[in-house]
């Protein structure tokens, strides 16, 4: 949930919580006060009736006076009385307010005795609350109206509160991930003034280490490169001179070795998302597949493996040299680690838009505790010390790793039907050209 989302409704339930304590207060209060000012009315009314000359000798009944009930007495005889109360004998009673049942109906009943003569006042109590609670109401209804509105109020205010927020995280987003420039952004509010200060100067801090780690491996590759050529002329020289020394042959795979890891450290150090996406076009992902196993078939046909490419082809937006590196890489791991006469089987799957190039082999595969490390630098599983005895320098998954980044893909590792490691390689969409 967005921060403005919580804000609003945080502060709107806040209002109408509130409202509605003033209301069930309000309520109160004003039913109180109602009653009190219609207490006061029977009060008036009767000390009016009680001071009006009445002279007859039969009851005299009203009917014409609705919303009145009364009654008149002098002498413990009736002179007047609404309609509804004429049968009604008079009861002993104090004077003063009552709640009494008369003519069927639960009533506010007011007495009042002036020497000889009594009066009775009465006003049904449904007619009491009906007129409070619509005044109540009447009253209490514009606040209640006035919630949406300040629900959208509060929205805009939330939301014109927020925009400093919204305007750094619009630019945080929209920011290439390898731009280190200042955000160049002169604030008002103090709140943003530290976030901007301090960011400015993270990214100052990751842009050196970025160019540091970028360019220290790979102008350590190059320098390298030079010496090790030189080295191994030489040692190819002294070898054909010789007749066959051990230390030789252990020194000439040492350089091999060395060479590789040189080699990896260059590719390491050119697979930047920036460097490639630039210059992708529509490749045949069947034809690099194929390329790649025609490149290492005499490693294939000296461990006698079985490999097949199965599936159809399709189409993605790439470049030649990464994904051939990518698929040159995971290729080569297979037939590293699978035994001589093992099977590797390459699937590519085209279905319902989802493109996928996937790897399968026969060898030991790998244990749930390592696959999360193997795309570490510098790391193997086993070290040198593994059970297939194959050397490397474990950059080999860390440079497939980076290339699935340039290509916004996904990597998984899960354990194959052939006994080993399966490998999937999911690209996010094939080329329009497909």
């Amino acid at each position: 949930m967005s921060i403005k989302r919580r804000l609003t409704l945080i502060i709107l339930s806040t209002v109408i919580l509130t409202c509605f304590l003033a209301f069930s207060k309000g309520y109160r209060e004003s039913m109180i006060q109602a009653q009190l000012l219609l207490d006061n009315e029977l009060q008036t009314i009767a000390h009016v009736l009680i001071e009006q000359p009445i002279h007859t000798d039969s009851p005299m009944l009203r009917s014409d006076l609705t919303q009145l009930l009364f009654q008149i007495w002098q002498d413990n005889n009736l002179l007047s009385a609404s309609k509804s109360l004429a049968e009604l004998a008079q009861k002993p009673s104090l004077n003063g307010f009552s709640v009494e049942n008369l003519a069927g109906q639960r009533m506010r009943v007011f007495r009042l005795t002036m020497q000889t003569k009594q009066v009775l006042v009465a006003e049904p109590l449904s007619k009491r609350y009906a007129l409070s609670e619509t005044m109540i109401l009447s009253a209490m209804t514009p606040l209640l109206w006035s919630v949406p509105l300040l629900a959208v109020l509060i929205s805009l205010f939330v939301k014109q509160g927020l925009r400093p927020l919204t305007r750094l995280s619009t630019l945080l987003k929209t920011r290439q991930a390898n731009d280190f420039t200042a955000i160049n952004w002169q604030v008002s509010e103090y709140e943003i003034k530290p976030v901007i200060s301090r960011l400015n100067d993270l990214f100052k801090r990751v842009e050196s280490a970025y160019l540091r780690e970028r360019f220290f491996a790979s102008d350590a590759a190059h320098e390298l490169r030079t010496p090790l050529s030189s080295l191994k002329i030489n040692v190819h020289n002294l070898r054909a001179q010789g007749d066959g020394c051990l230390e030789l042959d252990a020194m000439a795979q040492g350089i091999d070795k060395l060479s590789n890891i040189v080699e990896q450290m260059l590719i390491l150090g050119r697979t930047y998302p920036e460097q490639w996406q630039a210059q992708f076009s529509p490749i045949s992902v069947l034809e690099v597949s194929q390329q790649v196993v025609a490149q290492l078939y005499e490693r294939l046909d000296a461990k006698q493996h079985m490999i097949s490419i199965e599936g159809d082809d399709y189409v993605i937006n790439g470049d030649q040299f990464t994904l051939a590196t990518l698929f040159s890489n995971l290729l080569s791991n297979a037939i590293k680690y699978t035994p001589s006469g093992g099977n590797i089987v390459i699937r590519l799957n085209n279905q319902q838009g989802e493109y996928g190039w996937q790897i399968d082999d026969s060898g030991p595969g790998i244990d749930d505790a390592h696959k999360a490390r193997i795309f570490n630098r510098f790391y193997r599983v086993g070290g040198d010390k593994h059970p297939s005895g194959e050397q490397g320098a474990g950059l080999g998954m860390a440079i497939v790793e980076h290339i699935v980044t340039i290509y916004d893909a996904s990597i998984s590792l899960a354990d194959s039907e052939l006994g080993g490691l399966q490998v999937r390689v999911e690209f996010m969409q094939g080329a329009e050209s497909e």
